[in-house]
């Protein structure tokens, strides 16, 4: 096991996460009830089986498609992504 790459992606998805909808979302069911075992428990659970996919994927994907590829489309995306979100701020 790469322990440096574990922790480097713990550490990437940890910060990516804080402060994300989904955290804020699982704040909201935390407060709204009584069984926060149960929420801890589904919002752990749906991380993982997200964080599954994406491996899955990934593995599928890089073989198809270079790393480097993957890295310059998914910058793309996002950059895209953000001028959409600035654009639509905009005419709002």
């Amino acid at each position: 096991m790469d322990f440096k790459l574990m922790l480097t992606t713990f550490g990437l998805v940890f910060l990516a996460e804080l402060g994300d909808k989904t955290q804020l979302a699982t704040v909201c069911f935390s407060a709204d009830c009584d069984s926060r075992l149960s929420v801890f428990l589904g919002s752990a659970g749906a991380l993982v089986l997200s964080s599954l996919i994406a491996v899955l994927f990934g593995g599928v994907i890089s073989r198809l498609i270079p790393a480097d590829t993957i890295k310059i489309g998914a910058g793309v995306f996002f950059v895209a992504v953000g001028i959409w979100i600035l654009y639509s701020a905009v005419r709002a």
